[in-house]
């Protein structure tokens, strides 16, 4: 390549190379500056004999100048020519070295910040897509990615200038009717749009309601097991939680809240019972509603996943039994639909919704993004919605069927998998193994499971027992997955006692 004048040792460029032409010349002036070749004051070749030295067109050349120029590196003189910059960029003080305060430097987390900071995280997971049996993701291989991105795109190209502003503050009117009318439909509740409050999802939802109604120190009740979100929920709010025990029945009412010894709200997943997958009975939905009325108290009912049914009749929500408006409902379209729309919703007796928009305007509680909420609007309002939940009961009955039957082939007398009526998971009972050894040589081989005791955060129980997903993936990798689970458990019941997976494994484990 010609080289002469200044430019020639300064700038090296390759016409196929990494970058584009203007790219590399900016780099190339721009490390000259920085290194102190071309130092501050000195004059560059015009743009025109740049060009022609570097055999570019002079255009490269200019907008390679414009950008140097923009970021401070050149300054022009009228009629003189162009030059190194005075005053560079990189002139500026050097930052001061970061260094770790002494010990007792710094005030010490909250009470609350560090409850939080020790929780258990809500799940485990492996890097990488879906496998078996992760735990509360939908079958995402099975959405209808074409017709959602065909209703993104229709809403983006006819976005006008009042959408872009802030939207009403209980969320899009259209996805408020279209939640309300489904609600009343499909799960008996007894609501008008106006009572709908659209979340950035459930879990900010969840929070949003317990800072609402919680004062640090405030009994609240909670299933145990129960939802790791919830308890994060509870805990932020600076509750005291109570732990509420679970049986065949659901929420043991009698036992562990009545009399209502003070509990001014509890939290409560009846219709699938997370994560044992029971269902609350009627009775004891009746009975909690009578506590929740004499003990002038709330409850929160998370209900997560109860749109897919196999072999039973759908009960009606306990929010459309409640007579007294003490029930809010809590739902979530991350099992439904796909959990990075981050949509969910809440639904409250029409005096706390008021509250709740006043809170909204001063809380950081901001609305979930106005595309988001109008396409999902659309996918229900089409009629699409109720299509995609009828076609994924047949999905999920396929799939929780391939679990089962896997489980008896490979794993038969070690892994006894629970009946499971509804939702996106199921419980199962070892023989013989301990469950979070069982976890520990699983996720080594590159299979999800969680033992039940994860889910305990009162008292340590459910040792002998995981929880498995079996919504995420199709019935050929719930075979292989369960082929690999019944190499864990093996592995784990000839592991000595208080001997953990190997380092490399849980390296591979964190990815």
């Amino acid at each position: 390549m010609n080289r002469r004048g200044a430019s020639g040792p300064l700038i090296h460029i390759e016409r196929h190379g990494p970058g584009g032409l203007q790219e590399q010349i900016c780099e190339g002036i721009r490390r000259a500056i920085v290194d102190g070749v071309m130092r501050p004051g000195m004059r560059l070749p015009s743009s025109r004999a740049l060009a022609e030295d570097l055999s570019v067109s002079r255009t490269t050349t200019l907008l390679a100048f414009d950008q140097l120029h923009a970021e401070g590196y050149l300054s022009s003189r009228h009629g003189s020519g162009t030059y190194v910059a005075e005053e560079l960029p990189d002139d500026g003080p050097s930052a001061t070295p970061f260094r770790l305060p002494a010990s007792g430097g710094r005030p010490p987390m909250s009470r609350r910040g560090a409850a939080l900071a020790e929780a258990l995280p809500i799940t485990r997971r492996l890097p990488g897509p879906a496998r078996a049996f992760r735990i509360g993701v939908p079958a995402l291989d099975a959405f209808p990615v074409r017709l959602w991105s065909r209703l993104a795109s229709r809403r983006t190209t006819s976005v006008t200038s009042v959408q872009l502003d802030y939207g009403p503050p209980a969320g899009l009117v259209a996805l408020r009717e279209a939640i309300a009318d489904h609600v009343q439909k499909s799960r008996g509740a007894r609501c008008h749009a106006e009572q709908v409050y659209v979340v950035g999802g459930a879990q900010r939802g969840l929070d949003f309601i317990c800072r609402l109604l919680l004062d640090p120190g405030t009994r609240a009740g909670m299933e145990e097991p129960g939802y790791p979100g919830a308890w994060t929920a509870l805990t932020g709010a600076g509750a005291s939680i109570v732990p509420l025990d679970v049986d065949a029945e659901g929420l043991r009412v009698a036992r562990d809240i009545t009399p209502p010894a003070g509990v001014r709200l509890a939290y409560v997943t009846p219709s699938h019972q997370f994560p044992l997958g029971v269902p609350m009975s009627l009775s004891r939905r009746r009975a909690l509603l009578e506590w929740a009325r004499a003990a002038r108290a709330w409850v929160v009912e998370d209900d997560y996943d109860s749109e897919f049914l196999y072999g039973t009749a759908p009960v009606p929500c306990l929010q459309g039994l409640d007579p007294d408006g003490r029930v809010i409902y809590v739902g979530t379209f991350s099992k439904s639909v796909f959990p990075a729309l981050r949509l969910g919703f809440v639904i409250a007796p029409p005096d706390l919704h008021a509250r709740m928009l006043a809170a909204r305007r001063s809380a950081a509680d901001s609305q979930p993004p106005f595309l988001d909420q109008a396409v999902m609007a659309d996918f229900m309002s089409g009629g699409h919605y109720a299509r995609h939940l009828r076609r994924m009961r047949s999905v999920y009955r396929e799939r929780l069927e391939a679990l089962v039957a896997a489980a008896a082939r490979f794993c038969a007398g070690a892994l006894t998998v629970r009946p499971a009526r509804t939702g996106l998971h199921a419980v199962a009972d070892l023989r013989g193994v301990d469950a979070a050894a069982v976890f520990e040589e699983a996720m080594a081989r590159g299979v999800e499971v969680m033992p039940l005791s994860a889910y305990f955060h009162g008292r340590s129980r459910g040792g002998h027992a995981l929880v498995l997903g079996f919504g995420a993936v199709g019935p050929e990798a719930v075979r292989e997955g369960m082929r690999t689970l019944a190499a864990a458990i093996e592995a784990a019941r000839r592991r000595p006692a208080g001997v953990h997976a190997s380092a490399a494994a849980r390296d591979r484990r964190l990815g």
